[in-house]
């Protein structure tokens, strides 16, 4: 996929959902290949996607390969009294290791892949330039596997000091967070059910004691 169509394909998923997400505003996407991390302007804000799922080809030896470490850089800025907002992005780029060659190769994604990442950006967006609750972020697992560790040697978000994680390892530690917060809360569940039977069947068994009792005096003072 060139560099234009790609462009094309983020700009118009953009700009469709800032008009849904805010319409009284109007906001440009700009790519921008020298963008460096942490690098701002005054008012700017930064947001780093660092596990994009995409496809590389290269344009010498026609390798392709899948990639679920692509690191993509955004710039954001709101100027709240025009009502007017920026923001520049870098996808970075990967070496091809089958032909060694020296030139930095882009990457194509799929459609659904380039909305949810835009549904990443709107979300850190509306948190540092609306100072609003964002949503739920998206991760974005690669279609096919990981045929190995990843290469930061043919990586430019490496290279650059970048240093980004692998989404299947996030996933897991999730899922083992998850899976721990579900068991704590199960027992938790269980021992306040326990101390709740615990107490019904105390307080039943006091009733029962009170109306023995009060049928007892009645007994005894009818003899």
């Amino acid at each position: 996929m060139s560099t234009s169509l790609t462009t094309c394909e983020w700009k118009k998923v953009f700009y469709e959902k800032m008009e849904v997400a805010k319409p009284a505003d109007s906001w440009e996407l700009i790519i921008d290949p020298n963008l460096k991390p942490n690098e701002l302007g005054p008012g700017w804000k930064q947001y780093l996607e660092q596990h994009a799922s995409g496809r590389f080809h290269c344009s010498w030896c026609w390798h392709t390969w899948q990639s679920a470490n692509v690191v993509i850089l955004f710039h954001m800025h709101l100027d709240r009294a025009q009502r007017v907002g920026s923001v520049r992005m870098r996808v970075f780029k990967q070496l091809c290791y089958q032909c060694g060659t020296s030139r930095l190769d882009e990457s194509s994604m799929l459609e659904e892949n380039v909305e949810g990442l835009v549904d990443n950006l709107i979300a850190s967006l509306r948190q540092q330039c609306y100072d609003e609750d964002g949503g739920q972020y998206r991760i974005h697992v690669a279609s096919r596997t990981d045929s190995g560790l990843h290469r930061s040697e043919f990586c430019e978000a490496c290279q650059e000091g970048i240093v980004h994680w692998k989404p299947g390892e996030k996933l897991l530690e999730e899922e083992a967070t998850y899976t721990d917060a579900s068991k704590r809360k199960g027992q938790a569940g269980f021992i306040s059910n326990f101390f709740s039977f615990r107490w019904c069947l105390f307080w039943g068994a006091l009733c029962l004691v009170i109306v023995y009792l009060q049928f007892f005096r009645g007994r005894s003072s009818f003899f």
